[in-house]
């Protein structure tokens, strides 16, 4: 049960590199790229003011007019955040998993995005977040970080599956308990109602401000990520093996925590919590890349990218007025999707 198992029928048959399974992949990859973006230009067809295609598409070249300004300033921001912060919690639940040997790991279940949460509504609550923007994805990204790094020392004393999703839970249920806190004390309304945002993810309303904030700390998160996902291969075969193949098991540690940090506490910082992206997708992908973490991180990216902004486009479809948030979309999709999970894993164990 602490283990991703090799393939379906837990026979531990993987495709090898150069087999013909590379082709599908490496297309499976490109449409999802091209998934991805495909949404993020329908994210920029749907908003209160009513815009034609062809308007909208001519206000990406041009400076002047209305149309310009609602696309450039509104729409475009809130559409390249949809893709960053799917690509980051994709990542880091594909390498969650595999450096944890856990199908059940991702930043959400972790904690890690709970803290990432509560790091934000820290700086909001002190007023922080207004003495200097940076102030607040580096609160976040602090509290993911303690969050990942529990969950480390948790992995190196040997915990098994359900210790480190316990794990996980006590930290969500630590952080929310602290963030409801922190709302009840809040010492205005604006603040509370900040905090109301982070705690039920949303993307409205985001600003360039943001994505610039959020763009480095998610591309470095990710990059760490993909850098150390050779090193998650040799993991699956255990840490003593993975010792013996020269791979530096504790560094491997080390990036794939900052990497999670990183990605999830700016995702966080910019979007509030949005649950269960980073189980779902590479959950879906695994079988199409050969149950290997090296080559999973990459296109959970891009899956979870496009998993967001089609999110994001069925907030506005189900509910223009946005009363229903992002993160409850994702948590009423992912949650049937992990209570199945478990039921599976009880089965095949």
């Amino acid at each position: 049960m602490s283990a991703i198992s090799p393939s379906p029928a837990d026979t531990g048959a993987r495709p090898q590199r150069g087999a013909r399974f590379d082709v599908p992949a490496m297309a499976m990859t490109w449409g999802l790229a091209a998934l991805a973006l495909g949404l993020a230009a329908v994210s920029l067809l749907l908003g209160p003011a009513p815009l034609r295609p062809a308007e909208v598409f001519g206000a990406l070249i041009s400076k002047q007019g209305m149309a310009a300004v609602i696309v450039q300033q509104i729409r475009v921001p809130r559409a390249a955040l949809a893709l960053l912060v799917g690509g980051a919690l994709g990542a880091s639940g594909a390498a969650l998993q595999g450096l944890f040997r856990n199908p059940l790991a991702e930043p959400g279940v972790t904690g890690v995005t709970s803290a990432a949460g509560l790091g934000a509504v820290i700086a909001f609550y002190f007023g922080l977040a207004g003495v200097h923007p940076i102030l607040l994805p580096a609160f976040a990204v602090l509290g993911a970080l303690a969050s990942a790094l529990v969950l480390y020392l948790l992995s190196r004393a040997g915990a098994g599956a359900v210790a480190l999703v316990l794990g996980g839970v006590a930290i969500a249920s630590f952080a929310t308990a602290l963030t409801a806190l922190a709302l009840s004390l809040s010492p205005n309304p604006y603040a509370m109602s900040e905090i109301v945002v982070w705690m039920m993810g949303s993307l409205k309303d985001r600003t360039s401000s943001d994505v610039a904030f959020a763009a480095p700390f998610v591309a470095l998160g990710i990059l760490l990520l993909v850098t150390a996902a050779r090193g998650l291969d040799a993991l699956i075969l255990g840490e003593e093996a993975a010792h013996s193949l020269g791979i530096n098991v504790h560094g491997i540690r080390r990036r794939v925590v900052l990497g999670v940090a990183l990605a999830t506490g700016a995702a966080t910082a910019a979007a509030g919590a949005v649950s269960f992206v980073g189980l779902v997708v590479p959950h879906l992908l695994r079988p199409f890349y050969g149950y290997e973490p090296a080559r999973l991180v990459w296109p959970s990216a891009l899956g979870a990218a496009a998993l967001v902004a089609a999110a994001d486009i069925a907030v506005r479809l189900i509910s223009p007025d946005e009363k229903l948030p992002l993160g409850v979309l994702t948590a009423l999709m992912g949650a049937p999707f992990f209570v199945w999970l478990i039921l599976r894993m009880r089965r095949d164990s």
